[in-house]
């Protein structure tokens, strides 16, 4: 036995020289999985200047010094590139999307909490924004709720103060202008915490609306926060 069965950790040999070697790199290998971070998943083409110590996902097709590690992990180790063979069930955080992941044998999952065997997961999720609040009577954001998302709570921060309003409510045009809140601060440093007595789904992408009270919008910045769950299609292999 050459390696480990989990980690693929490099074992040292009988009458071995330079041992060092061998128990180095299984320390290396070990730190790059352990707590594991992943740059980024479904990568098809190895980084131009990776930095040591790097893990990516590797896609399918992948190229050049990746060609033939489809779903493995391509570690950047010692100047090159180790790979490892990802297990079902491995969670790592994925610094380019900011999601936590769940590997399920196949496919790395965002913000699983659930995963069937195949890949059908419900996921929750925070989608947030930082919205500048335009003049006038009201304020619309981005379309930032995607479709098909139970939304449980929308919460959110005064970043700038919100100028011209005495309060604002939060919620979704043209019938639920308070659904998330009613009677809101605009100071900075406010806070909202709208949560629905029961979930709303959306089915199409969808925007939030900011309506003044006590007078129209001058300006001002607010994060919003959109607390909500998702579920991923099973494939069809």
């Amino acid at each position: 036995m050459t390696s480990t069965t989990k980690f693929e950790l490099p074992l040292v040999q009988a009458s071995q020289a330079q041992k060092h070697v061998t128990v180095n790199e299984a320390v290396q290998r070990l730190e790059a999985v352990s707590q594991l971070r992943i740059e980024a998943t479904s990568v098809q083409t190895p980084p131009v200047a990776p930095s040591e110590g790097e893990v990516y996902a590797v896609g399918p097709s992948a190229t050049g010094l990746w060609t033939g590690a489809d779903g493995l992990l391509a570690v950047f180790l010692n100047g090159g590139w180790e790979f490892i063979t990802p297990r079902t069930g491995w969670t790592a955080w994925e610094a380019e999307s900011g999601q936590r992941m769940v590997f399920d044998g196949v496919d790395w999952i965002a913000n699983a909490m659930a995963v069937s065997p195949s890949g059908a997961a419900t996921a929750f999720e925070l989608f947030e924004i930082d919205h500048s609040v335009s003049a006038g009577g009201s304020s619309e954001t981005i379309a930032f709720i995607p479709a098909n998302t139970v939304v449980f709570a929308v919460t959110g921060r005064v970043l700038a103060s919100i100028g011209g309003a005495g309060t604002f409510s939060l919620g979704v045009a043209p019938s639920a202008l308070d659904r998330y809140g009613s009677g809101l601060g605009v100071a900075q440093g406010s806070w909202l915490r709208g949560v629905t007595g029961q979930p709303v789904t959306y089915y199409s992408d969808t925007a939030l609306t900011l309506t003044a009270s006590g007078g129209n919008f001058t300006g001002g910045v607010v994060r919003l926060v959109v607390h909500g769950a998702r579920f991923a299609l099973p494939r069809g292999d």
